[in-house]
């Protein structure tokens, strides 16, 4: 069995331990002490990294109440050896873990959900509740979640006996053997946990509610706290300053200025789209509807403006009309029609001919293909 200091101190960050094993694993070793600060994987946490003497420690697993730090290089067993973990990772994990606890006390508190998934990732922590939350709803929490904070309570680690683990009102009551450890925070949370928390919960910072989305009939919150929180907040201000810079606008009115360049932007779509009607007009007029087919190349033609151009050309009397919108690089996307004959055998033979797509009706069909104008036009006039 292995010592767990971090059970003695969370925040011991470093400490002397003697090897009692080291073997080789995979790439590198795993090695067990005697005593270790080094927290493994587990209640949703993810383990420490940091060094043992000049040893990096990648990972830490428990089996069996034995912890396995694993090594990029072997360590001499009966040696008394220094450890340091990676505080800030450590100090990190700690602050969204303890939050975490905040949050899923006052949810269960307010609503009797139950916190039925935690995952604490790179980015960011996510809480998994079985029932719905409003958005107004989870600012309240959020707001109640740092009134927590700044009262700067003190986070206890309870280790009552199977007596008093009956008559405890706590969360997480799934069978666990042995001594069961407890993590309260008077009068928010009680909740049974293996992790390292915070001494205080004013260690925590601040505690961020960025996202919720509908999961399982419930809600998926994703969280940010302390470091995390703060990072997040200077990203998104940098960002805020920069759009308010493009807009001319304060920070504070960057919304109203994004909403009034979006109905300008609708406005002069809407114009766009009135001209591009004219401009396929004109075009029509000027193209040549003297040959059994009528084909237009053009690159600039998208979305349904081929079939209009095909349409015009059709009313002023064109027996068949293929307009192709596209490039000799990056293939055409046509659409063929007429109001005579049956285009669809047309549409095989260029199928056939280009490694083509597409079918239809009778009188229209439409699809893409990959060949020169040239090639194309040669084809389908002669």
């Amino acid at each position: 069995m292995t010592e767990k200091l971090y059970y003695m101190d969370s925040h011991l960050k470093e400490f002397d331990g003697t090897v009692l094993t080291c073997e080789p694993s995979g790439e590198g070793y795993k090695v067990v002490l005697d005593a270790t600060a080094f927290f493994p994987e587990g209640g949703g946490q993810y383990a420490d990294t940091g060094r043992l003497k000049e040893a990096f420690v990648r990972d830490v697993q428990e089996k069996e109440g034995r912890i396995y730090h694993m090594t990029d290089k072997p360590l001499p067993v009966g040696e008394t050896v220094h450890g340091k973990i990676d505080w800030d990772k450590r100090f990190e994990s700690m602050q969204q873990h303890t939050g975490e606890h905040i949050i899923s006390g006052l949810v269960h508190e307010r609503f009797g959900y139950n916190n039925v998934g935690f995952h604490l990732g790179a980015d960011y922590c996510t809480m998994d509740f079985d029932g719905p939350i409003t958005k107004e709803e989870l600012r309240e929490i959020e707001f109640e979640a740092n009134k927590i904070v700044y009262k700067n309570l003190d986070i206890e680690v309870l280790y009552p006996s199977k007596e008093e683990l009956k008559e405890l009102a706590y969360r997480s009551k799934i069978e666990i053997e042995g001594q069961v450890r407890i993590v309260n925070i008077p009068g928010v949370d009680t909740c049974a946990c293996c992790a390292p928390h915070v001494k205080k919960t004013g260690e925590i910072g601040n505690i961020k509610l960025v996202n919720m989305i509908n999961y399982k009939g419930g809600e998926r919150i994703f969280m940010l706290c302390g470091f995390r929180a703060l990072m997040d907040h200077c990203k998104k201000e940098e960002s805020a300053k920069a759009v308010s810079a493009l807009l001319c606008a304060k920070e504070e009115e960057i919304s109203e200025a994004v909403e009034h360049l979006k109905a300008e932007k609708l406005s002069l779509k809407g114009k766009l789209a009135g001209l591009k009607q004219k401009l396929l007009g004109f075009q029509a007029q000027e193209t040549d509807i003297t040959g059994n087919v009528t084909a237009v190349f053009d690159s600039e033609l998208s979305g349904n403006e081929p079939r209009d151009l095909m349409n015009l050309l059709l009313n002023r009397g064109a027996h068949v009309c293929a307009v192709f919108a596209g490039s000799d690089v990056e293939g055409y996307r046509y659409v063929i029609g007429s109001r005579e004959e049956d285009v669809r055998p047309l549409c095989k033979e260029l199928n056939d001919a280009f490694g083509g797509r597409g079918g239809g009706k009778p009188e229209m069909v439409q699809g893409s293909l990959k060949g020169t104008a040239q090639e194309i036009r040669k084809m389908i006039v002669a």
